[in-house]
């Protein structure tokens, strides 16, 4: 029964993630794409270092939001597989902290996303792929998600780990 019960939790949990994140892509949807987005709902890539559930969670939450990009199929594929990697090693690196905040874990939702996204953003230039429009794409979107992972990311995590919101059942496990 405990692990039925511990199930559910993780599969709301997920599913609450997927929601918010895929929401709130939508809602500021004119800066969630592009070589210059600031897509808020990244700052929820840091909930891997809070409870496993946000993996899944969030992976789906941005299948979901991708399937309004401009870019299509290889936004929906590439920047899914981008939010999963990101996830797994926010996941991975969620005890790695100072002062109680894990400073690295949204690095990689920063780190991904300038590679992958920015690779895909440069292969839609009016000039095709060339190098220097990658490393400007990876640089817009590098710069985004810095902005957005760590400005409201970190600050979203001390908050959510101090309420202990995700506490119950699940976190850190």
């Amino acid at each position: 029964m405990k692990n039925r019960k511990k199930g559910t939790i993780y599969l709301v949990q997920g599913a609450l993630i997927a929601a918010v994140y895929a929401a709130m892509t939508y809602l500021i949807q004119p800066l969630s794409f592009g070589p210059n987005q600031f897509r808020f709902s990244e700052a929820l890539t840091i909930l891997p270092a809070l409870t496993p559930a946000a993996v899944p969670g969030l992976t789906i939450g941005c299948l979901i939001a991708n399937l309004s990009s401009p870019y299509g199929i290889v936004d929906i594929i590439c920047g899914t597989l981008a939010t999963l990697l990101a996830a797994i090693c926010t996941r991975l690196t969620r005890n790695i902290m100072i002062k109680r905040i894990p400073v690295l874990s949204p690095l990689f939702p920063v780190i991904f996303n300038a590679l992958i996204v920015g690779a895909e953003i440069s292969y839609f230039l009016p000039e095709g792929f060339t190098w220097a429009g990658y490393a400007a794409s990876a640089l817009s979107v590098g710069f985004g998600e810095i902005v957005v992972c760590y400005v409201l990311g970190l600050p979203l995590y001390a908050a959510l780990n101090k309420t202990n919101v995700f506490s119950y059942g699940l976190a850190q496990n």
